[in-house]
């Protein structure tokens, strides 16, 4: 091969390369459908919401029907063994404060206190013998976010981004929406990239907030202009650049690079984004949202958890549209006083009412947007807590922490809809199969499966191991996919 050859040959080949990475950002190649990514396989889905219950939902007051519990209320309850709870002694069995009812063609029963989910029990898949492996609450929210007990471990958001990248130039690509009376256990560790590329990490994004979006605009004062903010950016994208040519190798400052370059462009789509003023009376009706400004308080009331979820489920719909792949809502803070999330030791009325309405009028409404709009089909909703609750009481009116068994529910994005896979026991105390019980390993697996990833080939080497969102575990429920 003479000299003329070798730079056709290596020159000519790697300008198609480039020329091909432009033409797929354009979106001019004839390929997948815009907005996919096909990584293993051709995918069902290509975006996902996870909707997070912080401090343990109760699975028995809300979608997991018992009539034992019902039938015994008020006995002795004894499950044949020994129990052992987080704070407290077995108490007796009891019902929830609250009436079962069938809902849809596949008659699945839900509480009261989750009623508007009635609707969409169709289009749900519910899984019922989830266990988790501990029953403190940061271990176990680190579990159903990140795969793992510990912290450190990237959440499934920085994964997925990671594996797929972004569908947009102006957006982050994982974006978290916190409850706005605070984090959960953990802290933002939940949302972190771990040992991935650090721009893989969720962005935090508070709608309620007067600055929903932190640093994204200069503060008011008299000595920063337009064009002096502008001049500094530039310095310092100097600065960077000299700085991350001498460190090789570390993503840290990279991302921050990435990151200052995403500000700049959501400065333009990012407030409008945000900006419900444009929704329909009927849009802002149906995520129970009389009005999009409103004050947050410490507390719990029902008014205040459906303004609160209800937003953000919208928010979530408007990022989905933008091409933001992975959303996180949190329903919950941590654990003060007054009750602020699903932690009801001392009262399960009090506190799963006002939290149990709130979420499943947003959820309700964001699975009937979407599916309205024709993005149920290729967006995934994955509904989860970090472990669930006893069917005895703790005192005479809360429950006490249930590791063993609690539930799980997806939507859309190939989820086979009117469907229940694994069954708890009598007494939703264990799963009635102990042999075969479900992780969120698996739940990460089959989510992974619909965005077109086997989840054993999507991993990171870090510290000599090929780490991976599920660990070692984990199988695909082929019984709840279209």
């Amino acid at each position: 091969m003479d000299r003329r050859e070798f730079l056709l040959y290596s020159g000519g080949g790697l300008g198609s390369i480039a020329l091909a990475s432009l033409l797929k950002q354009e979106q001019l190649l004839s390929a997948a459908p815009a907005g996919t990514h096909v990584l293993h396989h051709p995918p069902r889905a290509k975006r996902v919401i996870q909707l997070y219950m912080s401090g343990a939902a109760s699975q028995c007051d809300t979608f997991d029907y018992k009539p034992e519990l019902i039938k015994d209320n008020g006995n002795e309850w004894d499950p044949g063994e020994k129990v052992q709870l987080f704070q407290s002694s077995p108490g007796k069995t009891m019902q929830a404060p609250w009436k079962w009812k069938q809902y849809g063609e596949s008659g699945k029963w839900l509480n009261d206190c989750v009623a508007p989910l009635g609707a969409c029990v169709d289009d749900m898949a519910f899984i019922h013998n989830m266990v988790s492996k501990s029953n403190v609450h940061g271990p176990a929210t680190f579990m159903q976010a990140t795969g793992f007990i510990l912290p450190g471990f990237p959440g499934m958001g920085a994964w997925i981004s990671y594996g797929l990248g972004s569908m947009t130039d102006n957006l982050p690509t994982f974006v978290v929406l916190p409850d706005p009376r605070g984090f959960a256990p953990n802290g933002a560790a939940n949302w972190s990239a771990g040992f991935l590329p650090a721009s893989n990490q969720g962005t935090m994004i508070r709608p309620n907030s007067k600055t929903p979006i932190a640093n994204l605009f200069p503060s008011n004062n008299d000595f920063i202009t337009r064009q002096s903010d502008r001049d500094v950016l530039a310095a310092l994208k100097q600065l960077n650049q000299k700085h991350e040519e001498q460190r090789a190798g570390d993503s840290r400052l990279n991302a921050r690079i990435k990151s200052y370059e995403l500000a700049a462009k959501m400065q333009l789509q990012a407030p409008e984004v945000l900006d419900l003023s444009g929704e329909t009376k009927s849009t802002l009706n149906m995520y129970g949202l009389d009005s999009v400004d409103f004050e947050v308080q410490e507390g719990i009331s029902e008014a205040a958890e459906i303004a609160y979820f209800g937003r953000n489920c919208l928010v979530a719909r408007r990022l989905l549209e933008q091409g933001v792949r992975f959303v996180q809502i949190w329903s919950g803070a941590d654990n003060g006083f007054p009750r602020r999330n699903w932690d009801s030791h001392e009262d399960i009325k009090r506190d799963h009412w006002p939290l149990g309405r709130g979420m499943s009028i947003g959820a309700a409404a964001l699975i009937q947007d979407l599916k309205q709009r024709g993005m149920l089909d290729d967006t995934i909703i994955l509904w989860t807590t970090e472990f669930g609750r006893m069917p005895c009481s703790q005192g005479s009116k809360g429950r006490d922490h249930n590791p063993f068994v609690f539930t799980n529910w997806l939507s859309g994005g190939g989820i086979k809809g009117g469907t229940t896979y694994g069954e708890s026991d009598q007494w939703s105390f264990k799963p009635a199969d102990p042999a075969n019980p479900t992780m969120c390993y698996d739940v990460h697996a089959t989510i992974l499966h619909l965005l077109g990833i086997d989840h054993e080939k999507l991993t990171f080497r870090h510290n000599g191991i090929d780490r991976r969102l599920t660990d070692v575990h984990g199988h695909v429920i082929k019984e709840i996919i279209a």
